[in-house]
């Protein structure tokens, strides 16, 4: 298997800080293999047997509750370290990581994980930045689910969206993937009926256009507004 060129992935946040040496010599001992759409690059509770960096396409990861009731989690974009559960002490995968279309990434075995961590501690640094940076964005998940109205938690889950994976067009910002109005309920812990209306609504309005698992902005100052509690 030929070996992923370093130009790809270079500047990727995971491989700050390394020499071209180290990065090439870290790359020879990964797979790239491809995840078709619908496929499951891991299951919750499962060894966590790898970790990963996503080169291309999107992931939605998502944890079972143990009451059956399923959360979206967050969605991994390219150029995202994940599965990283032996960063984070565990021996399982504490979710479940589905492609959302096509996708391609890069598989280390999780037992070389020590002694690249060891040999590179850049690896490490930028490692634990990552699980920071998660951390931090299921606090204010948290507390948005606590102390916000739905209306507001959708607001802040779209702008989340359109910062991780938006692209500009002519008439606002497309979510870049696929993304239904369950996945948003999911996000936002509420109903897809709740999330249906509300959508609908934004869209009379002029501040969303939906299709079919496509979500566009079409006035992110607006929305942003109702998110910070500012509009109604």
């Amino acid at each position: 298997m030929s070996t992923v060129d370093r130009s790809l992935v270079k500047n990727l946040p995971l491989f700050a800080g390394l020499a071209p040496a180290d990065l090439d010599e870290m790359l020879q001992e990964a797979q790239s293999i491809r995840y078709p759409k619908g496929s499951s690059v891991f299951q919750q509770d499962e060894e966590a047997h790898s970790f990963f960096v996503l080169l291309h396409g999107h992931l939605r990861v998502m944890k079972l509750t143990p009451d059956g009731q399923q959360v979206v989690v967050r969605f991994v974009t390219p150029g995202e370290m994940f599965g990283i559960a032996m960063a984070m002490g565990r021996a399982t995968y504490p979710a479940t990581a589905m492609a959302v279309v096509d996708s391609i990434a890069l598989v280390w075995p999780s037992t070389i994980w020590p002694r690249l961590i060891a040999k590179h501690p850049a690896l490490a640094v930028n490692t634990l930045q990552t699980v920071g940076s998660r951390l931090q964005d299921a606090h204010t998940r948290v507390v948005e689910m606590s102390t916000e109205q739905v209306e507001r938690r959708v607001a802040h889950a779209l702008l989340r969206l359109a910062q991780q994976a938006g692209r500009k067009v002519e008439a606002g910002v497309q979510i870049d993937f696929p993304i239904s109005r369950q996945d948003v309920a999911e996000m936002t812990g509420t109903t897809l009926h709740t999330v249906s209306r509300i959508l609908s609504a934004w869209e009379e309005q002029g501040l969303v256009e939906g299709g079919r698992q496509r979500i566009m902005i079409r006035e992110p100052h607006k929305l942003l507004l109702i998110a910070e509690g500012t509009l109604d």
